[in-house]
């Protein structure tokens, strides 16, 4: 493609239902008037979803972050502690774990993530353990977590292959995958980012091999860490390659590198409208991925909002507790009756979903909106502040 006046029947293709090539896509992402972008992209969603294109969906989760301590030194991350850290690193008991699945239960929350470090000391038997005690105590608790990353750490760390450990951890209570440690699968970004994480081939081999052990996942991308337009475009060709061969992804969800307090000094090339263009290149070009994310958490409620328009067809969660993004500068905060006035005021009907995106109640009526304000996000204040322990977290050996 050389001339802009060729993008228009391309975006008409897309619309109808049509595939566009990774070489299309990137001149679309690059080119396209990004209002005409976002019309085809919204056509996309609505054929997809028509009878219930009037909708878009959120959730109520906990993310448990279950320690900070992490051998792998990722270059945009705030959060972790090296191991032999032992003033910043730290872990979670299991108690305190059950006692905020507890508080997720009493807030009306459906799904926990259970996320952390890739600790040097926990195997899969650390995560069979964990999930099981969790299952036994809120069997109505879904357990998406995890992701390749954490996959490929337990099974080096236990000294058994990675589908004996998705396998097992499956077995114990895992629900599925997180797209937990994509970043950005393409070589060169993943190695400028993520020197000792596996490669994005393997963290898509892995992913595969879940898929077909019928644990089925999410997929992410992390955007703005000096990533090319082209790498971003075939981190996607690279998702959509597989989901041709599982269909085991279930939503993709792109979110913006967050520049506080890590590695990579601050720098970030993201703007607001590259990433609504990329949720609507997402939805354009994920043929075969069901859901795509407006990430509110990183871009702000306004922003999460303009993405219902360019293709998004849900906002995620409403998150009781994060840590990792926060940690380097996510302050987005909200509760439910702001999720939901966000939704409505986009012109679509809210309604909180299941981890597997049925719906558990649509909001229709406004006079029947809930008035429960604890439903609120909260971020760090409950693992770290100052760069300290919070008193009320239990410190375990960091090794």
């Amino acid at each position: 493609m050389t001339e802009k006046a060729d993008l228009q029947p391309v975006l008409d293709r897309a619309a109808g239902g049509g595939r566009i090539t990774p070489e299309e896509a990137l001149e679309l992402y690059r080119s396209a008037p990004l209002h005409a972008l976002g019309v085809a992209a919204d056509a996309v969603r609505r054929r997809r979803y028509a009878g219930s294109e009037h909708i878009a969906t959120y959730i109520i989760e906990r993310n448990i972050n279950y320690t900070n301590v992490c051998v792998t030194a990722c270059k945009f991350c705030a959060f972790y502690a090296a191991p032999k850290d032992t003033s910043k690193g730290w872990s979670r008991d299991l108690d305190d774990i059950l006692r905020r699945c507890a508080e997720t239960v009493e807030l009306g929350g459906t799904q926990i993530m259970f996320q952390g470090g890739h600790h040097p000391d926990y195997g899969v038997e650390y995560y069979e353990k964990h999930f099981a005690a969790i299952k036994k105590e809120f069997p109505q608790l879904v357990i998406h977590s995890l992701g390749a990353s954490e996959v490929e750490h337990m099974a080096r760390i236990s000294g058994v292959r990675v589908e004996e450990a998705i396998s097992r951890i499956h077995a114990a209570g895992l629900d599925s995958f997180a797209g937990a440690g994509a970043e950005l699968l393409p070589e060169r970004p993943r190695k400028a980012i993520a020197p000792l994480k596996e490669s994005g081939e393997r963290w898509l081999e892995i992913m595969e091999i879940a898929h077909g052990l019928g644990v089925e996942s999410t997929s992410t991308m992390l955007m703005g860490t000096g990533e090319t337009n082209a790498e971003r475009i075939e981190h996607l060709r690279m998702i959509r390659d597989v989901q041709d061969r599982t269909g085991g992804f279930r939503a993709f969800i792109p979110y913006t590198y967050q520049p506080e307090n890590n590695h990579l000094k601050g720098r970030t090339q993201t703007t607001l409208f590259e990433y609504l263009r990329m949720i609507a290149i997402a939805r354009i070009f994920l043929d075969n991925v069901a859901h795509i994310q407006g990430s509110w958490l990183t871009t702000g409620k306004e922003v999460g909002q303009l993405s219902l328009h360019y293709g998004a067809d849900d906002l995620g969660s409403i998150m009781l507790e994060e840590n990792v993004v926060s940690s380097a500068g996510a302050k987005h905060r909200s509760n439910r009756l702001e999720i939901i006035d966000l939704i409505r005021k986009a012109g679509r009907v809210p309604a909180q979903r299941t981890t597997t995106y049925e719906h558990i109640v649509v909001h229709d009526d406004p006079a029947n909106d809930p008035v429960d304000e604890r439903v609120v996000s909260h971020f760090s204040s409950t693992a770290i502040e100052g760069g300290t322990a919070h008193p009320e977290l239990k410190l375990l050996p960091a090794n």
